[in-house]
């Protein structure tokens, strides 16, 4: 089994809190490890981030609050099994999702 450290997302959240940020490729077991939620915005905003199967993930985070110029570190351990999703969005697209993670196939 061949273990590859992966960048899964990075870049501004779109305003549809469902968006697909990554899915496991076919083969595939994931494990997330860091996700990290950035506002450069002078406002606050709102994110919400799920992980698990199409139509039916379980929220990490619902329309949490980030304050203005701020960033939230989450370090976790999770693991996703082929074509499972990390879905989120947020309420600007001063918003940006870092998540990282282990691809193991």
């Amino acid at each position: 089994m061949a273990n590859t450290l992966k960048k899964l997302f990075r870049g501004a959240a779109t305003t549809t809190t469902t968006t697909v940020l990554y899915t496991v490729p076919a083969s595939t077991s994931t494990a997330v490890t860091n996700i990290i939620i950035t506002n450069t915005a002078a406002t606050a905003a709102t994110f919400t981030l799920g992980m698990g199967t199409a139509g039916s993930n379980t929220a990490l985070h619902t329309t949490t609050a980030i304050a203005a110029n701020s960033t939230i570190y989450l370090d976790i351990r999770q693991i996703l099994d082929t074509t499972n999703t990390i879905t989120g969005g947020a309420s600007a697209i001063t918003v940006s999702f870092h998540i990282s993670g282990v691809e193991v196939a």
